[in-house]
């Protein structure tokens, strides 16, 4: 079966970034699964996936642009500590939940005050040129319920 909108795509990938280093990998461990047509991922990513089969290999390298987007220096915000749900030591570089209005989403701390911290909304990959090593693992029609739902349903073990 060939990938098309409405399957349920299962599939390992690893995840690389410029200087070749590996961000992401679900090699190992069980595959990753999306709907495919119903944007639950990299768009572009998605896209390259069209008219694959199981054990098609294949690699992609995306721009920023076609990823995560460019680095956007207007997305720093400094907070008070209190603001930062996190315990112990911050240093820059870690992802941290930050307190706001909407809910608690994650940020990354870019630099550490006594009493502030300069955080970054950019997504941490951001800027960087990705690399995508994927094979094809599975490829079925969804379910109704996985449809409706617009994901996979977890796979349930008898």
């Amino acid at each position: 079966m060939k990938i098309a909108k409405d399957s349920v795509v299962a599939f390992h990938h690893k995840m690389t970034d410029e200087k070749g280093e590996v961000v992401e990998s679900s090699l190992g461990k069980e595959p990753s699964s999306f709907l495919y047509g119903h944007k639950n991922m990299i768009e572009t990513l998605e896209h390259s996936m069209s008219g694959k089969e199981v054990g098609d290999k294949y690699s992609i390298t995306l721009q920023p642009d076609m990823a995560y987007g460019r680095l956007n220096l207007k997305n720093r915000l400094r907070v008070s500590r209190k603001s930062i749900g996190q315990e112990g030591k911050l240093e820059p570089g870690m992802v941290v939940p930050l307190k706001t209005v909407e809910g608690t989403r994650p940020v990354t701390v870019a630099k550490v005050g006594k009493f502030n911290v300069d955080i970054d909304f950019n997504h941490p990959l951001a800027g960087k040129t990705l690399t995508f090593d994927i094979e094809i693992m599975e490829v079925r029609v969804a379910t109704f319920e996985e449809l409706k739902q617009g994901k996979p349903l977890p796979k349930t073990t008898h």
